[in-house]
């Protein structure tokens, strides 16, 4: 059964699952994947776009590798427009992935809340990042954002869910999300669409 087929068994969902559907890839590097996440952290697309690509450009355009980010001077990589913090998140990631020995491979076997287990030790790296990882660069189809805020916004309006807490407003989510599995990444995806597109 294709997801939208399965979507579509969802009222809500119905209308927005049209039209070409979503391929989900996995991607290579999974370290400088996450590396551009903590750099996207709090800043708008544009902005992310722009300093993630001063980080690649430190580096003449190619992917560094762990130990070359680490032997990057701090100062360097502040001068590209990064936080303090983010300077050290990125750097944690480094050394977290080298003295791992953590591969794409690997990755790409495990079972996602493993994947969440063993990269939110990270310093600076929470659940969120690594649900987007999953998503965009593992290639994980089941995977449902439950803490993001334009999920929670698509959700709420096209539900009309009530809630006082936003415990209660989790719970509801999930809910509904259960019967999208195992496709709950592509729900994410098409609710994100929906939203940007100006219904919300």
């Amino acid at each position: 059964m294709s997801y939208q087929k399965h979507l579509k068994k969802d009222k809500g969902l119905a209308a927005l699952v049209k039209g070409e559907p979503y391929i989900l890839k996995k991607r290579k590097n999974t370290a400088i994947r996450l590396i551009a996440s903590i750099v996207s952290q709090q800043l708008s697309t544009t902005v992310a776009a722009i300093i993630f690509k001063r980080f690649m450009d430190v580096y003449k355009g190619k992917e560094p590798s762990m130990q070359t980010i680490i032997d990057t001077p701090f100062d360097t990589l502040r001068g590209i427009g990064l936080s303090n913090s983010k300077v050290n998140y990125v750097q944690n990631v480094a050394q977290f992935f080298l003295s791992q020995k953590i591969t794409d491979k690997q990755l790409y076997a495990m079972e996602p809340e493993d994947v969440i287990t063993l990269l939110t030790q990270i310093k600076g790296v929470g659940r969120w990042t690594v649900e987007m990882l999953l998503m965009f660069s593992l290639g994980h189809e089941d995977v449902f954002a439950l803490d993001d805020l334009g999920i929670q916004q698509a959700m709420i309006r096209l539900y009309k869910i009530k809630y006082t807490t936003k415990k209660e407003l989790q719970a509801k989510m999930l809910k509904r999300s259960m019967g999208w599995s195992p496709y709950r990444t592509y729900a994410c995806l098409h609710l994100w669409h929906w939203k940007d597109s100006g219904a919300v």
